[in-house]
């Protein structure tokens, strides 16, 4: 009985260490593949925002990937299965993405307040009573 169980234990302990997806030869590494997909974020972002932009000039947002990387499509899917085949690498590459896409929207926010404040210290110096309350004021029914 104890030949069963050893013999069963060691086939799935042989059979999860096993790797689903072949490592590609011209594999992404890790860096490029984060900054690829933080490029495809924003475009997808884009596209939400104003997809009309994209149809006027003719881009194609796939094919403005390939180019600027110097990849194909073949190489990007295969790279992107095969780190998806490895969790916690993929896990890696998603919250380097995360942090990049955090990172911009924080700069961004920080620079819409500053044109906020510098619009509402104009506002201020063209009507100073503009925020100011009447100091006494009545109320005109008995």
């Amino acid at each position: 009985m104890q030949k069963y169980i050893v013999a069963i234990f060691l086939g799935l302990f042989f059979s999860c260490n096993e790797k689903v997806v072949e490592k590609p030869e011209n594999l992404i590494p890790e860096a490029k593949m984060a900054s690829i997909l933080y490029d495809i974020s924003l475009i997808n972002a884009g596209k939400i925002i104003n997809e009309g932009v994209l149809n006027e000039y003719d881009i194609k947002p796939m094919g403005y990937i390939y180019d600027k990387y110097g990849i194909d499509s073949l190489q990007f899917v295969k790279s992107d299965t095969y780190y998806a085949s490895i969790p916690t690498v993929y896990e890696s590459i998603y919250t380097k993405v995360k942090d990049r896409l955090e990172k911009r929207e924080k700069f961004f926010e920080e620079e819409r307040q500053q044109k906020q404040d510098s619009i509402n210290k104009t506002k201020e110096k063209l009507n100073p009573n503009l925020n100011k309350k009447p100091e006494n004021t009545k109320d005109s029914l008995p």
